[in-house]
């Protein structure tokens, strides 16, 4: 008979020592049994008279086959906390033994935000089988790379053979689509290994809408007051909240502690509704760091991301200074001003931007464009001052699985426009103080669209297809002359799905693409001025409207061994003279040498000539980097 109680979560299976502790929230309920798959045996859950149903089963462990069923309901559920869904999200649970797995990386600390370069994936695109084995086969060749952190879509289990994973309806439970729990720790393990971390997708502002169970189980779970436009709210601040919070954040640290992932990656928090007078990305954010430890037991480092519309920087203050405690934030002005200035389209939700020298300029110096003017696309304020934020806090991309996924035929983006200008942005991008992301395949140039797609039903899957052509019909190109999207690939069509996998014939060390994010991310990484990330060292003057400057500098560097100049022209070649820019003037006893340029032949460029500093002739559709050498004689 099992004596001691130790589990790890106060909900769901756990192995003890001598079989399996059950754990479920069902206010609803007045009686509950937990039913043995092999056996067919009904096992009554004892009330604990909180809304809370305990059982200890003998003689079961690990890989034992459950669900639960309630009161005098005909059906077996599965549970709402399962940690794996073999059969799918509609079958029974199993239960995992967490030990099972034998970690080999005791010797892994964790990681913070400064200083990452941040790789988004989506496991069942990023190789042909679409497994966690296949895609460790990939890793050594991202670590070479320059990748620092993997950010892994979301996976829990959702409906269906393919999907985003934006629709999970067990949070519990990484989706049987790419292999086994334990096959998930070992991509983990093999990642620290080479010294990559690994950060979760998370979404924990609704569920999707087939094989969500939890209402069988608590009326509680969704909120009444509160919307999203991807179905109910989760009810975190009306009548009892307090299970749903606790299984929320258990569920972060969940991940955290079982899986030893490095951090949370929140998916569109401005939906996360919570009007308590403490919001549960504070409590989140506690519980997931207090999860985090070595096999020694010393505190282990994360990170955790959030994805953000209305630009709070509430999420990344101290939860002492009535913030959220997170590190980092989504940027999506960045992407959106340069997806602008690369294509000239400003449209539907980019009708916010303009694309210009002055957008970039102030991007790269402050993070967010909105800090709280009013957004004519949105028709409402938008943004929080956000001054005082450091670069590395705000994550950059020129590519990520919405911003490729929402043009027509989901193509990325030097597919949109020239490749010179698709090289200088990345030269800005990369060099800049915001914490690099890129989306899989961007390292090499792939041309691989990223669609939407997701497997449902015929009813629903109509439904999900006209609201996507929907959506994208707000694109005035998209909708066309006669307001029909015509040829738009279907998201529950399998062909949509399988057009996405990467092709990896295309990545070769001989990759122009390749080649130019390799010596950028090692320019980033090796030069002390950009591997500080300090935007405060950063001033921007506009040349004209597609051409400007940015001026790296420290007041404490008297002789100016860091100061760096960046010219970036998106437009046709620019004659600047005058040039009564101080920005451009180098450090006394200095004069400025092309240290890098977006248009060398290495990377697919024309080449670059000697630049003339007396009378600039800054070259179009380029980014050219300059750094300070001694004169050998003083300048007259």
């Amino acid at each position: 008979m099992q004596t001691e109680l130790k589990r790890r979560m106060p909900i769901g299976a756990e192995v003890l020592e001598n079989g399996v502790h059950f754990r479920v929230w069902a206010p609803k309920r007045k009686q509950v049994s937990v039913k043995l798959s092999e056996s067919g045996e009904l096992i009554p859950l004892e009330s604990e008279g909180n809304g809370h149903f305990i059982a200890f089963c003998e003689g079961i462990g690990d890989g034992a086959r459950y669900s639960f069923r309630l009161d005098d309901d005909d059906y077996d559920y599965p549970d709402p906390a399962s940690r794996f869904q073999p059969d799918g999200v509609h079958a029974a649970s199993q239960v995992v033994d967490p030990e099972s797995y034998r970690w080999n990386d005791g010797d892994w600390r964790g990681v913070e935000l400064p200083g990452q370069v941040i790789y988004e994936m989506h496991i069942g695109c990023f190789t042909d089988a679409g497994t966690w084995k296949s895609a460790e086969s990939k890793l050594p060749f991202l670590a070479e790379t320059g990748i620092t952190m993997l950010e892994v879509m979301p996976v829990a289990d959702f409906d269906g053979q393919f999907g985003w994973g934006y629709d999970g309806v067990k949070w519990y439970a990484p989706t049987r689509l790419y292999g086994s729990p334990n096959d998930f720790r070992h991509f983990v393990d093999t990642a620290h290994q080479l010294g990559l971390a690994v950060i979760l997708d998370v979404v924990y502002n609704h569920f999707g809408p087939t094989g969500n169970y939890t209402g069988a189980f608590s009326p509680h779970f969704v909120s009444q007051r509160h919307p999203t436009e991807w179905g109910d709210a989760i009810n975190y601040d009306g009548e009892q909240a307090a299970g749903v919070r606790e299984f929320v954040t258990e569920n972060a640290a969940y991940w955290i502690r079982e899986f030893h992932l490095d951090g949370l990656r929140l998916d569109a928090t401005q939906t996360i509704y919570d009007d308590s007078p403490r919001h549960l990305l504070a409590d989140l954010s506690t519980a997931a760091r207090a999860a985090a430890f070595t096999a020694s037991g010393e505190q282990r480092k994360i990170v955790l991301i959030a994805e953000n519309e209305t630009q709070e920087v509430r999420h990344v203050e101290g939860i002492d200074q009535n913030g959220f405690g997170l590190d980092g934030l989504w940027n999506d002005d960045f992407h959106h001003a340069c997806r602008v200035a690369a294509t000239g389209h400003a449209e539907y939700y980019y009708a916010d931007y303009a694309g210009t020298a002055q957008e970039l300029v102030s991007a790269t110096r402050w993070g967010y464009l909105f800090q709280g003017q009013y957004s004519h696309e949105l028709k409402r304020w938008r943004g929080t001052p956000a001054w005082h934020v450091p670069g590395w806090r705000f994550v950059t991309y020129l590519q990520n699985h919405d911003q490729v996924a929402n043009s027509a035929h989901g193509s990325r983006l030097p597919e949109l426009t020239s490749p010179g200008t698709y090289r200088a942005l990345t030269t800005l991008w990369l060099l800049g103080p915001g914490t690099p992301m890129f989306f899989m395949g961007q390292e090499f140039g792939t041309h691989t669209p990223f669609r939407f797609f997701a497997d449902h039903d015929v009813e629903l899957a109509t439904l999900v297809r006209e609201g996507r052509w929907e959506s994208l019909r707000q694109f005035p190109r998209i909708a066309g002359h006669d307001g029909r999207v015509i040829s738009l690939p279907d998201p529950a069509d399998e062909s949509t799905f399988a057009a996405c996998k990467l092709d990896w014939s295309k990545c070769h060390d001989d990759c122009q693409d390749l080649r130019l994010h390799r010596d950028l991310l090692r320019l980033r990484s090796e030069d002390p001025t950009f591997s500080k990330q300090d935007n405060n060292m950063i001033q921007g003057a506009v040349i004209n409207a597609d051409c400007l400057l940015i001026r790296w500098h420290n007041p404490q560097d008297e002789q100016g061994e860091l100061d760096r100049l960046l010219l970036v022209n998106l437009g046709r070649d620019c004659h600047w003279s005058p040039s009564a820019e101080p920005l451009v003037a180098p450090a006394i006893h200095t004069h400025w040498q092309i240290k890098f340029s977006s248009e060398d032949p290495e990377y697919g460029g024309s080449g670059t000539a000697l630049l003339n500093t007396t009378n600039w002739h800054i070259p179009g559709h380029s980014a050219i980097l300059l750094t300070p050498t001694a004169v050998q004689k003083p300048r007259k």
